[in-house]
């Protein structure tokens, strides 16, 4: 029951905290950070696919509900759900638990980036390409995926050394 109350609290944390203040940050209008992807990202190695996705949908719903948009949120984070635990066998070493919450101790500080830096990468290609709907200006739709996955990828591992 604490899990589930500890889950329930980040998750609403992580909404309000999206919601309130980072939507309303833009950097040089090409990046902007995404925290609530912190959630899934950290949920244990043995959590359920299913689970993950159900997870990533009611927390990308509720962020759409709040910015107005058609559910490009949920619709981004219900892909890093499915694809995250094919990416955490993948850069996870051998020798780790079979269950693990994901992060620097367990998996290495290298193995550890490379899981976050792919999560958040194809989480923000999604998210921002299906916000754009358009191709045409490609150059400028790939700065700002790379721009704000560095962002999201920094402001995580920043949470990541304050909370451990």
């Amino acid at each position: 029951m604490n899990d589930w109350l500890n889950k329930i609290g980040w998750a609403i944390g992580l909404v309000l905290l999206q919601v309130l203040i980072l939507n309303n940050i833009h950097i040089g209008e090409f990046a902007t950070p995404f925290l609530y992807i912190y959630f899934v990202l950290k949920l244990s190695s043995d959590t359920p696919r299913n689970q993950q996705m159900l997870w990533a949908f009611g927390i990308g719903l509720t962020i759409d509900i709040f910015d107005n948009t058609v559910g490009i949120n949920a619709a981004a984070f219900v892909l890093m759900a499915f694809v995250r635990p094919t990416l955490l066998r993948l850069f996870t070493p051998r020798d780790t638990y079979d269950s693990f919450i994901p992060g620097k101790k367990v998996m290495g500080s290298a193995s550890f980036l490379r899981y976050l830096v792919a999560c958040v990468f194809i989480h923000h290609t999604a998210l921002l390409t299906i916000e754009s709907f358009s191709f045409i200006s490609f150059g400028m739709l790939g700065l700002r995926i790379v721009l704000s996955t560095a962002l999201t990828t920094l402001c995580i591992v920043a949470i990541e050394w304050f909370r451990k």
